[in-house]
């Protein structure tokens, strides 16, 4: 049974690795089972120096469809590497990416579920399991006064197996080439935190965006969390706690690119940010000592609102999108 015969033609799976080697295997072998399966899959190895490349190249020589490897020559986060993948897949010729982290697994029959929403959204979320083998719950909203996404409350899918939304999440996003090369590539200079949600905003100006109620990752690796009542909270890095609170400089770029740019309305989603991130410490890692983050993360956000020049990545022009160049001697794909 082929992708095609699910309702996704021209699937490409799209992977961002970073030195986890261990997630990166077992989230192949799940894909190598899936029936139907996607028609191709492009890993980004983010410049990894553990075995991932070891790893990958004894893995393309038998995967069950074409493994192409894109070796990125340093580590440009998940944005830059789905920047990367994506850029390589659309040359490849995909005509639906599926773009996920590298520590989950793929259930059977993902792609099938997937399929029978493809003729009525253009950006589609399936849901997840965590570790626990308990429901994630990651349905969301992007308020645009804010620069915030925000939590929606209850069932979702009490009414419907679909929910429309407005935001992204790069942990399962299955997008259309169409839909992409509207937007852009994803932003590289997020590096993390943030660029999938303005991705899934952008998409939602002009593309149906949906969570749909079908199962079809899991989550593997632990995270330490607390449940809200209305959420979960999970433990981060002082890396992203930076990166959130700089990437509102790029956020606020988008907003103003669109005309949805309110000061004080971005301010007040600015103090939430810091406020969140603040509860994530003392709550769940129970130390204090990222807030230093917070502040440098802030000081560099300044300096984007104040950049005159800043300017939102632009749309893609033509079929497949910019050439990626390749090794001659491996024949990998090299950014």
């Amino acid at each position: 049974m082929s992708a095609t015969a699910a309702g996704i033609d021209g699937l490409a799976l799209v992977v961002v690795t970073f030195n986890r080697s261990g997630y990166l295997r077992g989230l192949l072998e799940s894909v190598a089972a899936l029936d139907p399966a996607p028609e191709r899959v492009v890993v980004v190895d983010n410049a990894s120096t553990d075995d991932t490349a070891a790893y990958l190249d004894s893995a393309a020589a038998g995967f069950p469809v074409p493994l192409t490897v894109v070796t990125l020559t340093e580590n440009t986060g998940g944005s830059g590497g789905f920047s990367a993948g994506i850029q390589a897949a659309l040359e490849l010729g995909a005509q639906w990416l599926w773009l996920m982290d590298d520590d989950v697994e793929a259930l059977p029959g993902a792609v099938a579920a997937l399929g029978k929403w493809t003729g009525t959204y253009d950006c589609i979320h399936g849901r997840r399991y965590d570790e626990a083998g308990n429901p994630f719950f990651w349905q969301h909203r992007f308020i645009p006064l804010l620069g915030v996404h925000v939590p929606v409350r209850g069932n979702v899918f009490r009414d419907s197996a679909a929910f429309e939304t407005n935001v992204g999440c790069f942990e399962g996003m299955l997008i259309s080439a169409g839909a992409v090369r509207a937007i852009g590539l994803p932003d590289p200079r997020y590096f993390i935190n943030g660029d999938d949600e303005i991705y899934g905003w952008l998409a939602s100006l002009n593309h149906k965006v949906a969570y749909v109620n079908d199962f079809v990752l899991r989550k593997v690796r632990p995270q330490k969390q607390i449940d809200l009542g209305i959420r979960h909270l999970n433990d981060s890095s002082d890396l992203s706690r930076f990166c959130a609170m700089r990437n509102r400089g790029h956020t606020a770029g988008y907003l103003r690119s669109h005309g949805r740019f309110n000061r004080a309305g971005f301010a007040a989603g600015t103090l939430l940010t810091a406020a969140k991130e603040l509860l994530r410490l003392a709550a769940v890692e129970h130390r204090f000592s990222g807030a230093g983050a917070l502040w440098r993360g802030w000081r560099e956000s300044r300096a984007i609102l104040r950049d005159a020049a800043w300017q939102p990545m632009p749309p893609l022009s033509g079929p497949s999108g910019p050439a990626v160049p390749r090794d001659p001697e491996t024949g990998r794909m090299v950014l």
